[in-house]
C-alpha cells in the first residue's frame, strides 16, 4: 500500500512513517519544516520527502493519506484530498489500527518528560531482552557496543514483536509517547485517546497547548478519557502529591495505582503534607548525588526490589522520569536491578541536554525545553551538574502557547538559575517579550542577567564576544532556531 503522510517531519509523524515502512508499505510524505534529526533518519530509511504541501504530491493518488494535526481546512492539499474522495485517516488512528490492536500498550503521558521517559522505558525493556515496539517523539542517543541496542535505537520508532518469545499466545509490548495534542483537523480528541493502554504513566500535568485547550480542566478531561480505557487488570503509575493528576483521577478511576516519589531531604521540608505523601509512596528514589547522577530505587511492596542508578543524566526531573520508567518495566516483568543497570548504560536522546560541541572549553548543549517548567528543570540540572561553569541560556519562545504569551509572567523566573539569558524575540510575536523581561529585571534584581535580542546573528555575535573558557551554553527551542546551533559552533571555532 502506498501511504502519503502530510506533515511527515513532525516528531510523531516521522516516527510513524518508519513504522509504516517496517510494515511493508511504500511511504512518501511532505512538509514545510524539513530539518534534522527527523529528516535525516527518514531519508536514511528510504522515505521520499517533498518540500511544501502541494496538490501534485497526491498525484497519482496514494492508497491512503495520513493527515498530520498541523493540516487545516482551506489548505489546497486538504481541499483537493476531500474533493477527490481520497481515503484518509489521522496518525494516531493509523497507529491504533495497524500496530497497537494486538499489543500490551504502555503509554507515557504528561506535559513534560514524555520523550525522555518513553525512551528510558523502551531502553530498559530491550536491555532486559524484551523485543518491545516503541514510538518516541525524538531520536535516541546510543553509546553502547551492544549490536542489538545499536540496531533497535538507530531510529525513533521500532515495530518489535507482536508476540512474546516465551508464550506464543501472549501479546507483545509497545511503548508509546502519549501526546495530549489533538489528532487531526477532523478529530479534536487527544492523540492518546486512540492508544487504549494497559499500563499508563501519568508523569505530570500542567496547562499547555493554549491553541487547542481553553484551560487546565480541558486537558484533564482528555487525560480522563484515557484513564477510562485502562483495564482493571492494568496499572497507572504517577508521581505522588501531584494535585492536577489527583484531581483528574477524582473523576473516576478503575485501575490500581502506583505512586512514585523522589526523596531529597535537602530540598523538602519533612513536616509538610507533600513530604508525608512522598514518604508513603509505592516507589521511591533517593538521591545519592545532588545533581541526580546517582540515586537508589526501591519498591515498598517488594523488599527485595532495590537497585542503584549511576548514569550520565542529571536533574531531579530525570530521576523522576527514571523512577516511573523502572516501575512500568517492573509491571511487565523486569526486575529492579536489571532496570537500574539498563539506565546506568543509558545515553539519553537528541535535543535533551545533548552536548553538541566543545570549543576551547566552551560547552554547547541543545535542549528541547519550551515551557517555563521545562526551562527551570533543565537549568537546575545543568547548574548542579556543571557547578564550576557559568551557564548561558539562549531561549526561543517558539511553541504556540509561548507565542500567545500564556506563560509570559513566569518566563523570566524560569531562567533565573542561568547566569546569563538571551531571549530571542522573533518578528510577529503577539506580545512584548522585551517589556516582560525588562520589568522582571527591575522587580527581581537577584536573577541572572537577562536580555532580549531580535536577531540570531546578534545573539551569535554577543556569545562570541562575551563567552569564555569554562562556560556552558544551553540553547532551548522546540524547533530549528534558524540553525543557531551549528552557526554558533562555527563562529566560536573561527575566533
Amino acid at each position: 500500500m502506498h501511504i502519503h503522510i502530510l506533515g511527515i517531519c513532525g516528531t510523531f509523524m516521522g516516527s510513524l512513517a518508519l513504522l509504516a515502512r517496517a510494515l511493508g508499505h511504500t511511504v512518501t510524505g511532505s512538509d514545510t519544516n524539513v530539518y534534522p534529526p527527523m529528516s535525516t533518519q527518514l531519508e536514511n530509511a528510504g522515505v521520499t520527502i517533498a518540500e511544501g504541501y502541494l496538490v501534485e504530491h497526491l498525484q497519482p493518488a496514494p492508497d491512503l493519506v495520513v493527515v498530520g494535526n498541523a493540516m487545516k481546512r482551506g489548505m489546497d492539499v486538504i481541499e483537493y484530498m476531500l474533493d477527490s474522495g481520497l481515503r484518509y485517516t489521522s496518525g494516531p488512528q493509523f497507529l491504533s489500527e495497524q500496530v497497537l490492536q494486538s499489543r500490551h500498550v504502555i503509554a507515557v503521558a504528561g506535559t513534560h518528560g514524555k520523550t525522555t521517559t518513553t525512551t528510558m522505558l523502551a531502553w530498559i525493556l530491550h536491555y532486559a531482552g524484551i523485543d518491545a515496539g516503541f514510538l518516541i517523539g525524538g531520536v535516541p542517543l546510543v553509546d553502547t557496543t551492544d549490536k542489538h541496542l545499536q540496531h533497535v535505537f538507530a531510529h525513533s520508532s521500532y515495530l518489535g514483536a507482536d508476540k512474546t518469545n516465551d508464550e506464543a499466545e501472549k501479546t507483545g509490548y509497545f511503548v508509546i509517547e502519549a501526546d495530549e495534542y489533538d489528532s487531526a483537523f477532523f478529530d479534536k480528541r487527544s492523540k492518546f485517546v486512540h492508544y487504549r493502554p494497559r499500563t499508563a504513566i501519568l508523569n505530570n500535568l500542567e496547562f499547555d497547548h493554549a491553541d487547542i485547550f481553553a484551560d487546565l480542566n480541558a486537558i484533564q478531561t482528555q487525560f480522563h478519557h484515557m484513564v477510562r480505557m485502562i483495564p482493571s487488570t492494568g496499572k497507572i503509575i504517577m508521581p505522588a502529591a501531584t494535585i492536577s493528576l489527583e484531581d483528574t483521577l477524582a473523576k473516576g478511576v478503575w485501575t490500581p495505582i502506583w505512586r512514585t516519589a523522589v526523596l531529597d531531604s535537602a530540598a523538602d521540608n519533612i513536616n509538610t503534607e507533600e513530604q508525608m505523601l512522598k514518604n508513603s509512596s509505592d516507589w521511591q528514589a533517593e538521591l545519592i548525588s545532588a545533581d541526580g547522577g546517582q540515586f537508589s530505587v526501591r519498591f515498598a511492596a517488594d523488599k527485595g526490589a532495590a537497585g542503584i542508578v549511576d548514569w550520565s543524566m542529571s536533574g531531579i526531573h530525570n530521576v523522576n522520569n527514571a523512577l516511573v520508567a523502572i516501575a512500568a518495566a517492573y509491571d511487565v516483568g523486569v526486575d529492579v536491578k536489571t532496570a537500574c543497570a539498563a539506565l546506568s548504560a543509558f545515553a539519553g536522546i537528541k535535543r535533551r541536554m545533548e552536548l553538541i560541541g566543545d570549543v576551547n572549553d566552551i560547552l554547547i548543549f541543545d535542549d528541547f525545553a519550551h515551557h517555563p517548567t521545562a526551562i527551570t528543570t533543565t537549568l537546575d540540572g545543568a547548574k548542579k551538574k556543571l557547578a564550576d561553569r557559568r551557564i548561558w541560556a539562549i531561549i526561543e519562545p517558539r511553541s504556540n502557547t509561548m507565542k500567545m504569551g500564556i506563560h509570559q509572567d513566569s518566563l523570566a523566573e524560569s531562567a533565573a538559575l542561568a547566569d546569563y539569558t538571551l531571549w530571542y524575540e522573533p518578528t510577529g510575536l503577539e506580545w512584548g517579550l522585551r517589556e516582560v523581561i525588562e520589568n522582571a529585571n527591575i522587580t527581581n534584581p537577584n536573577m541572572g542577567s537577562q536580555h532580549v535580542i531580535s536577531s540570531v546573528e546578534v545573539i551569535i555575535e554577543h556569545i562570541s564576544t562575551h563567552a569564555k573558557a569554562g562556560d556552558a551554553i544551553v540553547i532551548m527551542s522546540n524547533g530549528g532556531f534558524e540553525g543557531i546551533h551549528q552557526r554558533l559552533l562555527t563562529a566560536l571555532r573561527n575566533q
